[in-house]
């Protein structure tokens, strides 16, 4: 007699289904957006506390609550695709409408949170769930080789919200520069996981670069975005040479293994290159914004 398989967990159940590694992914750069507030305003962490715990589980709440959703949206194409056809809402592991009543609470709980912290920051974290939910998942995705860039301004929030949770002036050039690098950072990030899973896009019929355009254009795509990344990294200059410098070296370092690696490599070892040097590159980038700010902030009380 055959085995019955064994059910998953219920927290791993909800983990797959709220994405947490996303949610872990996105905190860094909210945090980063946060601590550089503190800093440029010279506010005291012991005095902001209540925003920095409003900040960091509402940010929880509304990127678990959008990561749910797309799961419950994207249930037919994740079933065709290799790395995420074991999905919950795929296997049938938590019901439709139990994951609709999660991503529901999650998300108003999510907005109040961020409100209670200031009211922009609720504002901005509807404004990244929307994107996230709508344009992005409902629209763009299965549509346009630009779904990309309109995920990106979803992806791009986190700074903002954790900067609007300290201070309201979201125009300064130090969190418009986090801003517009998370939304170009994402670009050849999200290309490199287009050529090294192209074959599952192109199973569920989803219009990504790679897939409809071919790696050449991909690879000019992505340098004219690394050339971007490099620009705006003047846009820390008012704030601080030092942040601005690690900036301009990390996206000419990118740039310059995009263009050897492609010369060099095959597609998909290149690919696997970027990918992994976008990730050095968020992680150096934002723990040099956190620890600088951190550090700063010690100095100031001095």
């Amino acid at each position: 007699m055959q085995q019955l398989e064994k059910r998953q967990p219920i927290t791993r159940i909800l983990a797959a289904t709220i994405k947490t590694g996303i949610i872990k992914s996105n905190l860094f750069p909210m945090f980063a957006g946060l601590t550089l507030a503190l800093y440029t305003y010279d506010y005291s962490i012991l005095d902001k506390i209540p925003a920095i715990l409003f900040a960091l589980f509402g940010s929880i709440f509304i990127i678990g609550s959008a990561g749910a959703f797309n799961n419950i949206y994207d249930r037919d194409i994740d079933s065709i695709m290799e790395r995420t056809k074991t999905r919950p809402t795929v296997t049938g592991d938590i019901t439709t409408k139990s994951v609709l009543i999660l991503a529901t609470v999650m998300g108003l709980v999510g907005i109040i949170l961020l409100s209670l912290a200031t009211p922009l920051a609720g504002l901005l974290g509807f404004l990244g769930w929307f994107f996230y939910v709508v344009p992005y998942t409902m629209w763009t995705k299965r549509r346009t080789i630009y779904n990309t860039e309109v995920g990106s301004i979803s992806g791009a929030m986190p700074p903002l919200i954790g900067w609007a949770a300290i201070h309201p002036d979201i125009l300064h050039p130090a969190i418009l520069g986090l801003f517009v690098i998370q939304v170009i950072w994402q670009m050849p990030h999200f290309y490199a996981i287009a050529i090294r899973k192209h074959d599952d896009y192109k199973a569920a019929n989803v219009p990504m670069l790679p897939v409809v355009k071919g790696i050449r254009r991909t690879y000019l795509q992505t340098n004219v975005y690394l050339v971007l990344l490099i620009l705006t990294s003047f846009l820390f200059w008012p704030l601080s040479p030092g942040l601005t410098l690690v900036s301009l070296l990390l996206g000419i370092g990118w740039l310059i293994l995009s263009i050897y690696g492609y010369k060099k490599m095959d597609p998909k070892k290149w690919a696997n290159t970027l990918f992994a040097y976008s990730l050095i590159h968020m992680t150096v980038l934002f723990s040099t914004v956190i620890i600088y700010s951190l550090v700063g902030i010690i100095f100031n009380l001095k």
